[in-house]
């Protein structure tokens, strides 16, 4: 575990700096999942994540001589920025290199606050090995987004502030890539309070650090695939996964169209912009993935919200088809005048409103004078979908679903 008195000198460091973020009931998401559930908005820290409480710690607890050097960093996201802003606070260069595929916002995000910005390999680990070779022969020190202590102790600010709020709660729910920000809240909570259940959820498509933590050492993976970018890691760092294993209870996981739909949910529900990595606990919670907490006091952490523009109208998407809101059928008919306006008057009947509609009847999987109708409906739920379901069977329309 990381030392609480190094949290609690972290949090004396950073709290000038920092934002306290609000820790507040959130009601809808409290009735949906059966818990008392509290969340902690590290979405509106000041730079729109938790990573500027471990990139400030870090580069303070520098010496002179180490910041004359100057800093760098691989990052695509919430750590570059955090890295940026602290070593401009302090005066000092900082250097970023980040995946030749980061967005211009991202970049022009980490330029905003004076640092530069090297782009270099088709992924983070290629970002990563280039600027440890880059930055060791000129004598940089490397802030690593979560591999150190001096990183994970500022991280683990978070939990102080949650338990000054909120000293009785029964568990805290922390998403899980790295491990660097489980790790710090983990070991403060574990060291002030152990009957606190402590639990992380990572992304099914990024499961290096839940597989190494069910099998006791590290396993990475082959490959990562996921909307939640900020805890999209491949490789399982040991550092933090003994820090795991000595303080967090357990592990769970969720799927992208989990993260969407609770991305949705905040948006919606809570008023708040949630990026994927920040709504995975909203996630597990929201689609049960914890049932033993029912009835619990509960703390949930936001850890960021620092949303690719672009990337939103395909999370809402996704979103809204995993709450059975949107739904994509091609339905077969034969072709001939008055069959579409038949299968149209139907919807209307079912209250389904058709937002998009494409016809073909060239596929070469039909059969003479049949034709696919490709439709893309709004609908109001899982029981309003399964009665369009219904309905066109009984009206003996052959069907298919996208997924």
């Amino acid at each position: 575990m990381i030392d609480l008195q190094r949290i609690i000198e972290a949090k004396k460091r950073i709290e000038e700096v920092v934002v306290n973020t609000p820790f507040s009931y959130a009601p809808r998401l409290s009735e949906h999942s059966g818990c008392e559930i509290y969340l902690k908005k590290e979405n509106l820290q000041v730079t729109g994540a938790f990573k500027i409480r471990g990139a400030y710690n870090k580069i303070a607890s520098l010496t002179d001589e180490q910041r004359a050097c100057g800093v760098i960093a691989a990052s695509a996201g919430n750590h570059a920025q955090g890295v940026a802003m602290a070593a401009q606070m302090f005066g000092i260069n900082a250097l970023i290199v980040m995946p030749e595929s980061t967005p211009l916002t991202k970049i022009n995000g980490v330029r905003y606050y004076g640092a530069d910005v090297i782009l270099s390999g088709s992924n983070y680990d290629e970002a990563y090995a280039y600027a440890c070779s880059y930055g060791k022969e000129r004598g940089m020190v490397f802030v690593h987004p979560f591999a150190d202590e001096a990183v994970m102790a500022g991280q683990g600010t978070i939990a102080l502030e949650m338990l000054e709020a909120i000293p009785d709660l029964d568990a805290v729910v922390i998403p899980v890539g790295g491990g660097g920000l489980i790790s710090g809240v983990a070991s403060c909570i574990k060291q002030l309070n152990p009957t606190i259940e402590v639990i992380g959820v990572s992304a099914v498509g990024a499961p290096a650090m839940k597989e190494s933590f069910e099998a006791k050492k590290a396993i990475d993976s082959l490959s990562v695939r996921t909307i939640a970018d900020g805890i999209a890691v491949r490789d399982t760092s040991p550092i933090t996964l003994e820090h795991i294993l000595s303080s967090v209870d357990s592990m769970a996981s969720v799927d992208d169209e989990e993260i969407a739909n609770a991305i949705l949910f905040l948006l919606e529900r809570q008023k708040l912009v949630v990026e994927g990595a920040g709504a995975a606990g909203v996630a597990a919670m929201l689609h049960h993935r914890l049932p033993h907490l029912k009835g619990k006091k509960v703390g949930v952490i936001l850890s960021g919200g620092n949303m690719d523009v672009t990337l939103l109208s395909i999370i809402i998407e996704k979103g809204l088809k995993k709450s059975g809101r949107k739904m994509e059928l091609t339905v077969t008919l034969i072709d001939k005048p008055g069959a579409l306006m038949n299968l149209t008057n139907l919807f209307q009947e079912l209250n389904a409103n058709i937002v998009h509609i494409e016809y073909d009847r060239t596929a070469t999987s039909l059969a003479y004078g049949d034709a696919n109708v490709r439709i893309h409906l709004e609908t109001k739920g899982e029981e309003h979908q399964t009665q369009i379901r219904q309905t066109l069977h009984q009206h003996r329309y052959p069907l298919s679903e996208a997924e």
